[in-house]
């Protein structure tokens, strides 16, 4: 395969974040204009990451150049597409919320699509520098847009908050990769696997310190319990359409990169943390359940709710060390919370692109009557975070559960179920106000506009939520990827990590 076509995805993000900083020095451009040519690079990237997905590879490109620095294979290809295809999401269905703030500048999309490129980059790398150097664009991007509109003081807090925890967890990911250059002489990952295969005893001491104090970083940015406590303030600071991104197409790239050393690099000495992430699992699904069930800030609530997501991801992390097939689920998961996710989070910054006054649990009163299409997509966004059946949330946390039991961990599968129970209660209680109380006549906006790009991704990704749940069960004369295509997929780029 011509090394050159598999670059070309990640150098349109990079040309695409140019252009944009370029046309954001001219003021006759308007936000409209940069989400179309934003949105017109990202169908061009996405459609070379979906045309060289056709066959098992790993290919080290121009290793020359690059030194084995970076990596392309089916699973990053995999992962691209994910990261592409949530951040095209999170532009459409954000159009009618960046439309409506006049803060939302050129700038902007510039820094969205360079925490795109930084994104793509840490699914690619092959080499923990160049991991920490594309972690660090995508964090300082994302941190940048979380404090976007700085006379708001919340997201002043916010990003105060982001960037010190954020700044001081990156300094343990340096300090574990020095300990690990220390031991191996390398920060290849490829190499240091080799290291790891080849030795055993005190000769790993300093590897497994490192890599305790690289999982922080990771446990930091998922934030799993005891790193959450950012999670709520930040959520509820940063644009709506950011926390968005930050929930779904960001973890998800935290994820393409450890999942990737899980599986391949330190699978011969992951057995070392499981009762450190035993622990974590049972930590994060309690402490998330009870923050989310006493939250009565909707956006708040969502929050809290994505840190019990966390633990279900956990959970299949953990089952990792015995059982391949939950590497699986953890994608087909990621999938699945990507689109109920960004749904969810999508949807209320369209409602309160004219209005702010949808804050609270009251504040979504009657949402049916007034608004009867966006209380739908809402519901169906809700059941599907809930795990209820015929969404693809319920056939993520199917397949989640059912690894973790085989891999021997029934009694925290068990305490995920009850955190899933748990949740039907604040999920469902959102439910009941748009559908079983009367308008609230203080929230009701007159002339409302649902015509708007943002009203049809919203459809879009409600079909897509449903269609993941029920497969080709009811439509099964179209021709479209079912859900054991997609498990099909992720096992076919799982296998690429393992080609010599």
């Amino acid at each position: 395969m011509n090394e050159f076509i598999l670059i070309i995805p990640i150098l349109t993000v990079l040309t695409a974040s140019i252009v944009l900083m370029l046309l954001s020095m001219y003021d006759k451009f308007s936000t409209k204009n940069f989400i179309t040519v934003a949105s017109i690079f990202l169908i061009i990237a996405l459609g070379f990451s979906i045309g060289t997905f056709t066959e098992i590879y790993s290919v080290k490109i121009y290793s020359d150049i690059f030194n084995n620095a970076l990596i392309f294979d089916s699973f990053s290809n995999f992962f691209s597409i994910l990261l592409i295809f949530g951040t095209l999401l999170t532009l459409l269905i954000g159009e009618h919320y960046f439309l409506h703030r006049k803060y939302f500048k050129g700038e902007f999309f510039t820094i969205l699509m360079f925490a795109l490129f930084g994104m793509i980059l840490l699914a690619n790398a092959n080499e923990l520098i160049t991991a920490f150097i594309a972690l660090e664009i995508a964090s300082f991007s994302v941190y940048v847009m979380v404090g976007y509109n700085s006379d708001d003081s919340k997201r002043v807090e916010a990003i105060f908050k982001y960037l010190v925890l954020g700044s001081f967890i990156g300094a343990f990911y340096l300090l574990g990769s020095v300990l690990i250059y220390g031991a191996t002489q390398t920060t290849n990952l490829t190499e240091i696997a080799v290291y790891i295969s080849n030795h055993s005893g005190n000769d790993l001491t300093l590897v497994y310190i490192g890599m305790t104090l690289i999982l922080f970083t990771f446990l930091f940015k998922i934030a799993a319990f005891p790193f959450q406590s950012w999670v709520l303030d930040v959520y509820r600071g940063a644009p709506m359409i950011i926390t968005a991104y930050m929930a779904a197409t960001f973890k998800i790239a935290i994820f393409s990169f450890f999942l990737r050393v899980f599986l391949q690099d330190i699978s011969n000495v992951i057995d070392f943390w499981d009762s450190i992430m035993y622990v974590l699992v049972i930590l994060t699904l309690v402490f998330g359940t009870w923050l989310a069930v006493s939250q009565k800030i909707v956006k708040r609530m969502l929050a809290a709710s994505s840190i019990v997501h966390t633990g279900y991801l956990l959970l299949a992390f953990l089952a990792l060390g015995q059982n391949i097939e939950a590497a699986y689920a953890t994608m087909f998961y990621l999938i699945a919370y990507l689109l109920s996710a960004l749904g969810a989070f999508g949807l209320i910054s369209h409602i309160i692109s004219e209005t702010s006054v949808r804050v609270t649990f009251e504040d979504f009163k009657g949402l049916s009557k007034e608004r009867p299409f966006l209380a739908a997509m809402m519901t169906i966004f809700l059941l599907s975070l809930a795990g209820i059946p015929s969404t693809i949330g319920f056939i993520g946390k199917f397949h989640v559960f059912t690894e973790a039991i085989s891999a021997g961990f029934a009694s925290l599968a068990v305490l995920a179920i009850i955190a899933t129970i748990v949740s039907v209660y604040y999920y469902f209680r959102l439910i009941a106000m748009m559908y079983f109380y009367p308008a609230n006549a203080s929230c009701e906006s007159q002339g409302f506009n649902d015509k708007r790009v943002s009203t049809y991704v919203i459809a879009f990704i409600g079909v897509l939520t449903i269609l993941g749940g029920i497969g080709s069960a009811i439509v099964f004369f179209i021709p479209v990827i079912n859900i054991d295509s997609i498990i099909s997929i992720a096992q076919m780029t799982v296998q690429s990590l393992f080609i010599k």
